[in-house]
């Protein structure tokens, strides 16, 4: 789920609330939340098989078909949760992407995508070798943990708000 500014800035006193009372009403009341709440560990599930297999590949050059649908798929996850993750974004803040609260997640989510975009686009018009391209996606790969982190501290952060108990406790 999404929230404002970094983990850090989230405590001690005069912090920025993660989302004005109206933006956490819009955010509990949209379906969007929800697909974002399943999509998310979904393609996280789907990276950590892929990884495996593109790992296994590059470790013993056997599999690349498996890794190549492997990488297809967590791409197609990508741009998934990419689409419904601005339409959420629209819903609660009013703009597609690049509102204040995620706009360094958004920024380095572009990252993520080109680089997934350049895999497919390399597939397709089959530059480089096997290898070049599997490690292309381990390049992606690695912005997407970057980036999966990220919202994870947004995700603490938003409970950690919602929760006044949790954040004298955390």
């Amino acid at each position: 789920m999404r929230a404002e500014g970094t983990a850090g800035e989230r405590t001690g006193p005069g912090a920025i609330p993660l989302y004005t009372p109206e933006q956490r009403r819009r955010r509990d009341a949209t379906r969007w939340t929800l697909v974002q709440g399943i999509l998310a560990p979904v393609q996280f599930l789907i990276f950590l098989v892929s990884l495996a297999l593109v790992l296994r590949y590059l470790s013993t050059g056997e599999g690349a078909g498996a890794a190549t649908v492997s990488i297809v798929a967590k791409t197609l996850a990508l741009y998934a949760i990419m689409l419904t993750g601005s339409i959420w974004e629209k819903v609660v803040f009013d703009k597609w992407l690049f509102a204040r609260p995620f706009f360094w997640e958004d920024v380095f989510s572009m990252v993520v995508i080109a680089l997934h975009t350049a895999y497919l686009a390399a597939l397709v018009a089959g530059i480089g070798t096997e290898r070049e391209r599997m490690l292309l996606a381990l390049a992606a790969y690695a912005t997407y943990a970057i980036n999966a982190a990220q919202f994870l501290l947004k995700l603490r952060a938003a409970r950690l708000e919602s929760s006044p108990r949790l954040a004298v406790a955390g």
